[in-house]
């Protein structure tokens, strides 16, 4: 909502203009009247929107053409005031002031008009049959008000309606020649229903229409209340209620029949709470709340935030299979702009056997986002109303920043729970295959992936010690002159080299000696394609002998062809190094740690599963 109002009275001399403002700061009429008004703030606490108004005065004898055109321009709300008793002045307000007006403002961004008809203590007809049409004519008119500033009759509305004008516009709403919501209108609250709409069935129940209520007006409906909402709807059309619920027509069509009696603000209020401005797109300022991010420091998202998604997942999962459909992803989808998930995410993530996303996978994804750009992952909460649904001032309360990693370091654990492993080798190495064997796909269904599906990030969760944990795989391609800051900042590194190819390690080596030689990463060698035949490589030491003068752990063999899906062994391994970067050195050599966490992770992911399994019968 605007921090402030400005409204500008013009008109021909001697409509009243000056006194209506000074009527209504005194509250009665003034016995001499100026030319004009000085500027006048009415403080917000005055006001019934909380908003500091100013009104503006204009007097032809004492301001220049430029001076006024100046004023139109900074105007929020112009009051164009004749006098009942006087034709000519009505006849100016289409003659001179609305042209005037509309040529000095934006055709896109025009000023809404309020018609004042002042002066009725002197006649004892209305005006209103002569300003309707004018009404009709032109659609930035708001309203027409008759007053009197001698008997200060309707002054204060006037300036309330003024101010309703820019607060609560109609303009962007609703279209009073075709009598019904303006497109935009209608795509914003379509959004809300679908947001408001906690089980996707269609239907606001009385649950999820009181949450509503007390989300936008901070009271519940009574069942009475409830009750004659819903007979209103009922009466005016057949398919507005189902169930004894409010369908989406019927809540598009309360909020026609709010702007057509003149409650505005009603709809404004769900607009602004569901985070719209006043043009009916969502807000900077809701979309990307701030949120600081210290160097060292990654993005995850909270408990409450996964709870919030699985809830976003049950209500989609329409038959309850653990996976979202084509169909079901599009649903989801609905109340964003745009669809944020290509055929790539079908590749960075575990699906079934039909190739549809899993809980698991939709889990992993939204980690996977909130990891590389937490400002997207605030954007799509904000779509899907996570800050409403969840009470919260913003989707900021959905992220945890860990702390920086050289404390991790220096107190030797962690508190994260997302950990990056970035995967390095020469073209044709076996790097992609090393990342589509972690989402449980073997060479045979890896074939199968079309090369514009392709995805650089792979992301599942790991079991260390009972505890789960994500790891994230990112294939950086073999630049090697060019390798960027993000291609080196991870928590592992995995150099992949292909045992068949005989110039394949060198590229591993020389990445090794440049880059990570004394960096703190732990570094673990791939021996990738081991079903292969093992040839010698083009480099002055073996692979085994590079890895024992570096004093890395042996180069790990590796194979995707098989007729299972391949083994998950070393992303635990990797996932542990990850979270024990301490003792790569040490311990990590020692084949025992390798062995208690491997146990440990099958033991976990097996219980995992179980409880998983449970959790979805409950569900």
């Amino acid at each position: 909502m605007r921090k402030d109002v400005r409204i500008l009275l013009v008109g021909e001399p001697k409509v009243g203009k000056t006194s209506l403002i000074m009527s209504l700061v005194s509250e009665e009429f003034p016995d001499e009247v100026p030319l004009r008004a000085e500027e006048i703030t009415i403080p917000a606490d005055v006001t019934p929107e909380r908003v500091p108004t100013h009104i503006v005065d204009y007097s032809e004898a004492e301001q220049s053409d430029e001076q006024l055109y100046q004023e139109i321009s900074k105007a929020n709300v112009i009051c164009i005031v004749y006098s009942v008793n006087n034709k000519k002045s009505i006849e100016k307000v289409t003659s001179h002031w609305i042209p005037l007006i509309n040529d000095r403002t934006d055709k896109d961004s025009r000023v809404p008009l309020i018609l004042v008809g002042n002066k009725s203590d002197l006649v004892e007809h209305s005006s209103m049959e002569t300003i309707l049409p004018i009404m009709n004519q032109y659609q930035d008119i708001e309203t027409c008000v008759e007053c009197s500033a001698k008997n200060l009759k309707n002054i204060s509305e006037l300036f309330y309606y003024a101010q309703k004008a820019v607060l609560h516009p109609t303009g962007p709403l609703y279209c009073p020649e075709e009598k019904e919501l303006k497109p935009s209108c209608i795509k914003a609250l379509t959004r809300i229903f679908k947001v408001s709409d906690l089980d996707n069935d269609g239907i606001l129940n009385d649950n999820e229409l009181n949450f509503f209520q007390r989300t936008c007006f901070n009271t519940p409906l009574a069942p009475q209340a409830l009750e004659d909402v819903k007979n209103v709807v009922r009466r005016n059309m057949t398919d507005g209620v189902k169930d004894n619920g409010l369908t989406l027509k019927g809540f598009l069509f309360l909020h026609t029949l709010f702007i057509q009696r003149g409650r505005h603000e009603t709809t404004w209020t769900v607009l602004r709470r569901f985070g719209y401005d006043d043009d009916l797109e969502l807000t900077q300022e809701y979309l990307f709340p701030m949120i600081k991010i210290p160097p060292d420091c990654t993005t995850e998202l909270n408990h409450n935030a996964y709870l919030f998604l699985q809830s976003v997942f049950d209500k989609h999962d329409k038959d309850r299979d653990c996976a979202l459909s084509p169909e079901e992803v599009k649903d989801l989808f609905k109340v964003f702009p745009y669809m944020p998930w290509g055929p790539d995410v079908n590749h960075t993530v575990c699906t079934n056997e039909q190739g549809w996303i899993t809980y698991q996978g939709y889990l992993s994804q939204w980690t996977l986002t909130t990891y590389l750009d937490v400002q997207r992952s605030l954007e799509y909460l904000g779509y899907l109303g996570y800050s409403i649904i969840y009470e919260q001032e913003s989707q900021a309360a959905a992220i945890t920043v860990t702390r920086n990693k050289r404390i991790d370091l220096q107190k030797k654990q962690t508190q994260r729970s997302v950990f990056r492993c970035n995967v390095l080798g020469a073209r044709g190495s076996g790097k992609s295959g090393f990342l589509q064997a972690f989402l449980g796909k073997n060479l045979q269904k890896q074939r199968r992936i079309r090369e514009d599906h392709k995805s650089f990030y792979a992301i599942s969760t790991t079991y260390v010690y009972g505890q789960e944990k994500y790891l994230l795989l990112h294939e950086v391609m073999p630049d090697f002159d060019f390798l960027s800051e993000t291609d080196l900042a991870c928590d592992v590194v995995c150099l992949v080299y292909d045992i068949n190819n005989p110039r394949s390690f060198e590229y591993c080596a020389k990445v090794y000696k440049q880059y990570f030689i004394d960096s703190k990463t732990p570094c673990v060698v791939i021996a990738a394609k081991s079903d292969l035949h093992e040839v010698r490589q083009h480099y002055s030491l073996s692979p085994h002998e590079f890895c024992r003068k570096h004093k890395l752990h042996p180069p790990q063999p590796f194979t995707c062809s098989t007729t299972d899906a391949p083994s998950k062994d070393i992303y635990t391994r990797l996932t542990t190094m990850a979270m024990y970067p301490h003792m790569a050195q040490a311990d990590l050599k020692n084949s025992t740690f390798w062995l208690r966490a491997s146990v440990g992770a099958t033991v976990f992911a097996v219980l995992g599963f179980a409880m998983y399994r449970a959790l979805l019968k409950q569900r």
